[in-house]
């Protein structure tokens, strides 16, 4: 149902000229970077601070309005849709770096800042935030949707790299979880919580982010192999042996024509690996020996490092590129795109078996990954008019997540749940996923935020 009159006179009395029903900006707020699709909200809240989004939660709740936080609008599960109408609460102007305090490696930040923008502001200081989804994503995105990326194998995840956060309840409730201390012993760990819960217990409006040393010299390389298996078994051989490595990507033949022509670069169309060291100059060049010696052993070919920042950055771009590039080895295509997560001894049966699916469907895409912590990516590419090609490519990622299940693995190891995976959340998680339904319902008994996402309906 529409929202009613007297919410929006309300939501107007706070946000005046940013709150809007126009159909551009409910549009804009619409799309999906995947085939996921929704009919726009109802209207679109821009706030500035957290006694904004407080008072917009509160005439929400009052009103049964539904609220959908939005970031930079690149999750690939649909996230952020407003399956159920609603207002879209835009946070991309609530983006202050807070305060950096460098003597305690950590930020604090409003949630529009984006992974970028903070980095640019921590340059002089000799520090980094390393959490690199692909995207120029915002924190407060990253956080709700607990995103990793290629550097997830050196240092983790957003979750352990968020100390705390400030969240809005859905009745307009502001609280504060974790602390600037490096370690806790104090009761339920609610910044856990919140992180990855993709808005549906809380708008996250400031979160306080662990930094790390820019390391003092980086190189990376690039390594070809025969065989898809060669190239993923090479990456589970280098973890078991304890190399440590900064990146470790995976990218088969098709991901490698797409950038190729892309970018106007010439890889063998062969199955790749993108390794990235970093620390002492010393420990850089003898962890490269220690994975050139493995990748040998593996039958690697065409070994090429690049040691120079504009060297690595053209290396890097190739990994970053590969989305958009596989889209255009099919016009006006879109993707379906999924994830999976297993044990590595288990990655090279996964991501064979996940090729040959594909191959077998006869579905154009292609398979890339931070294969390091045994995440691998699919992306296949469909006729988004075509509900028969769509039909039959979730059916394979389904196939996927399913095969992950049944090695110890999971249904997602980044992309998140959103409208993709909800379907999948009771195979993995059993009467776990109803518990979740009953922290829900604690914090937000009237189902306002973001319904229709991760939990079981009430």
């Amino acid at each position: 149902m529409p929202i009613p009159a007297a919410a929006l006179d309300a939501l107007r009395d706070v946000l005046g000229p940013r709150l809007s029903t126009t159909d551009a900006d409910r549009d804009a707020h619409a799309g999906s970077e995947t085939f996921h699709r929704a009919p726009p909200p109802d209207a679109v809240a821009w706030p500035l601070s957290t006694a904004e989004v407080s008072a917009v939660l509160k005439i929400c709740n009052e009103h049964l309005v539904p609220v959908v936080g939005w970031g930079a609008g690149t999750s690939l599960e649909g996230h952020a849709l407003a399956v159920r109408g609603g207002l879209t609460l835009d946070l991309t102007r609530m983006n202050r770096v807070i305060e950096v305090r460098a003597g305690d490696m950590l930020a604090i930040v409003e949630p529009g800042v984006t992974r970028e923008d903070l980095n640019r502001e921590l340059r002089a200081t000799g520090l980094m935030f390393p959490i690199d989804p692909g995207a120029n994503a915002t924190l407060g995105g990253m956080a709700a949707t607990r995103a990793s990326g290629t550097t997830a194998v050196r240092y983790g995840t957003m979750r352990p790299n968020v100390l705390a956060l400030e969240v809005v309840l859905a009745d307009g409730r502001v609280i504060r979880t974790g602390s600037r201390a490096a370690k806790a012993s104090n009761g339920y760990d609610l910044t856990g919580l919140i992180v990855g819960s993709e808005g549906t217990l809380g708008i996250i409006t400031e979160l306080t982010l662990k930094l790390h040393g820019q390391p003092e010299d980086v190189a990376a390389g690039v390594c070809a192999f025969a065989t898809l298996e060669d190239a993923v078994g090479c990456v589970a051989m280098t973890m078991q042996a304890g190399i440590p490595m900064a990146r470790i990507e995976f990218m088969d033949p098709m991901a490698m024509k797409a950038v190729n022509l892309h970018l106007g670069s010439d890889y063998p169309l062969l199955p790749h690996l993108m390794i990235e060291f970093a620390g002492s100059p010393d420990a850089v060049r003898a962890n490269a020996a220690a994975f050139g010696e493995l990748a040998a052993e593996f039958a690697g070919q065409g070994f090429a490092w690049a040691t120079s920042l504009d060297e690595r950055n053209r290396l890097w771009a190739a990994r970053h590129a590969s989305y958009w590039a596989t889209l255009k080895l099919r016009p006006g295509a879109t993707g379906v795109v999924t994830d999976a997560c297993v044990p590595m001894t288990e990655l090279p049966g996964q991501v064979a078996a996940a090729d040959a699916d594909m191959k077998a469907a006869g579905i154009m895409g292609d398979i890339v990954g931070h294969v390091g912590d045994g995440n691998f990516h699919t992306l296949m590419l469909v006729d988004p008019g075509n509900a028969d090609e769509i039909a039959q490519a979730k059916a394979l990622a389904r196939r996927m997540a399913e095969r992950a299940l049944a090695v110890g693995g999971t249904i997602s190891g980044e992309h998140g749940i959103g409208l993709g995976k909800r379907g999948l959340m009771e195979a993995e998680h059993g009467d776990a996923w109803q518990v979740m339904g009953a922290i829900k319902r604690a914090l937000d008994p009237n189902g306002i935020l973001n319904p229709g996402k991760i939990v079981p309906d009430a």
